[in-house]
């Protein structure tokens, strides 16, 4: 079984249930199913063969969901591209990962034609058209490689063949954020997409009667599993939200009376700052998912006290497809804790050798199963430093507890050490979430000619009269002296990737050299 078939089936079955819904427009699964069927017939006439590569620069819409599942149904690799990132990022993963055909929105094609004389293996340019106005390129060669996503969608050959998917064949390459050096494309097959949507569905106990908010971007992992991929195989419906805003999310809950949110912490901020949001707007939510970054644990009291609903945190990573661990509906959750093992999936604590470390000890994540990625595409020493004896190391510092739950305390390369101790900037940052007037904080260490290290702390106020004397003070009562803020930099905004994420690395390129 795998992510097609899986659809197709439940397609034969309940063919009018709604499976998508994107602005006023629903389609079915029959209705889906078909348009997959028809750019997979599509790709085929382009002369797009089993195993080549094809990337998708698309946002949030239904196009998004029928080229994905197209392109595996023709035996085609997909590579989601974030089409907000800049030329040269977006240069480099296309040639990085060689691609063959891309699948972008309108509004990318100029950008294309300034860089197509870079980008040789490129031979298809396929439009999704954001306006009613039809692309046109300048550039003649440029024109010979394009087409449109409508003009892809010919009716359907019912005497097509398509290629034999094996469990083991790569179905995507996932570009990993690239916090650190140049980004890499992780290999995920048919098999660890499908065991990883599949488990995550029945952990979650999606069925056929939810509607999953798809706000998150879908050219990431989170939501291509959670929101798209396991909601899919449940025989539920997606929602499909083109851009995460406060008001446009209580607006798709409560008109279309969806019962699943997943969203990263800094989205569970915005909902709750947000004056206009009601309780009574998100009455028909069941359950709220929380991955990407750890939660503050006094953000996840105050929402859930707010809106009555319940978030799960969980934990994943682009190179395990990405889920790993959630806390659980039996056993109760904690929190602050990324929750148990997921079904199949095996989380362990272990010290630089590899050996398993005690519970509460802090030592590196690792993981086994049947979401684990094959490799880095075109990286084999990096993939051997990640991949040993089957586990994947995950770079998270972390420790179970005795009931096997799982805490992130920090990534490895973000830990801070002042003087020879030990600090993890989340220890320090749920102590400034939990003042009254701190909006958003991000803690890094920089380096110190005394310590070593210092930690720096900057903060979003929510009271524009806050000072760092408060802070400091705040932070004498809960922290020891070594793992207090040397500075304390107010900001406006905290920087941030497309999907939420706080990026310490901006923070860190401000500090003088």
């Amino acid at each position: 079984m795998n992510l097609v078939s899986k659809l197709e089936e439940t397609a034969a079955v309940k063919p009018d249930k709604t499976a998508c819904i994107f602005g006023g427009e629903s389609i079915t699964y029959e209705e889906l199913r078909e348009s997959i069927f028809r750019f997979a017939n599509g790709l085929q006439d382009l002369g797009m063969e089993k195993g080549d590569h094809l990337a998708l620069l698309l946002g949030n819409t239904p196009d998004f969901v029928i080229s994905f599942f197209g392109a595996l149904k023709a035996g085609i690799v997909v590579v989601p591209i974030n089409p907000t990132y800049t030329p040269t990022e977006i240069g480099y993963m296309l040639t990085n990962s060689d691609v063959k055909a891309i699948v972008g929105i309108d509004q990318l094609l100029p950008v294309y034609e300034r860089m197509h004389e870079a980008l040789p293996k490129v031979e298809h340019v396929i439009l999704s058209q954001t306006s009613t106005e039809e692309p046109e390129a300048e550039d003649p060669q440029v024109k010979t490689k394009m087409t449109t996503f409508t003009k892809m969608m010919n009716p359907i050959n019912r005497s097509r063949s398509y290629p034999k998917l094996s469990h083991d064949d790569t179905a995507v390459i996932l570009y990993t954020s690239g916090t650190t050096g140049k980004p890499k494309g992780a290999m995920l097959t048919h098999q660890n997409l499908y065991s990883n949507a599949n488990d995550v569905a029945g952990y979650l106990g999606m069925d056929e009667r939810d509607k999953i908010v798809a706000a998150l971007p879908m050219f990431h992992v989170f939501c291509l599993t959670v929101c798209m991929n396991a909601p899919l195989m449940s025989g539920a419906c997606v929602l499909i939200e083109p851009q995460f805003s406060p008001a446009a999310i209580f607006k798709l809950v409560k008109d279309r009376e969806a019962t699943i949110f997943a969203g990263v912490p800094t989205m569970y901020n915005y909902l709750y700052q947000y004056e206009k949001g009601s309780p009574h707007d998100f009455a028909s939510i069941r359950l709220c998912i929380s991955g990407g970054a750890s939660m503050p644990v006094a953000l996840l009291n105050a929402f859930e006290e707010k809106f009555s609903v319940a978030i799960l945190e969980g934990y994943g990573l682009s190179e395990a497809s990405p889920v790993t661990c959630f806390n659980p509906f039996d056993r109760g959750r904690k929190p602050g804790s990324i929750g148990t093992n997921i079904l199949h999936v095996e989380n362990k604590v272990v010290d630089p050798l590899g050996r398993e470390l005690p519970d509460h000890q802090v030592g590196e994540l690792i993981v086994k199963g049947p979401n684990v990625m094959k490799g880095y595409y075109k990286m084999p020493i990096e993939t051997k430093h990640a991949l040993k004896d089957g586990w994947l190391y995950t770079g998270d510092l972390a420790r179970r507890d005795e009931d096997g739950y799982f805490y992130i305390v920090d990534r490895k390369k973000d830990m801070i050490i002042v003087g020879g101790y030990n600090v993890y900037p989340r220890e320090v940052e749920e102590v400034l979430y939990s003042h009254e007037d701190v909006k958003e904080a991000v803690v890094i260490g920089v380096p110190d000619a005394k310590s070593g290290e210092a930690v720096n702390c900057y903060i979003v106020p929510k009271r524009l009269s806050l000072t760092e004397e408060e802070i400091m003070q705040h932070c004498e009562k809960h922290l020891a002296k070594y793992k207090r803020p040397a500075a304390i930099i107010f900001l406006e905004e905290i920087p941030k990737n497309a999907t939420g994420k706080i990026l310490r690395r901006a923070l860190r390129d401000t500090l003088p050299k």
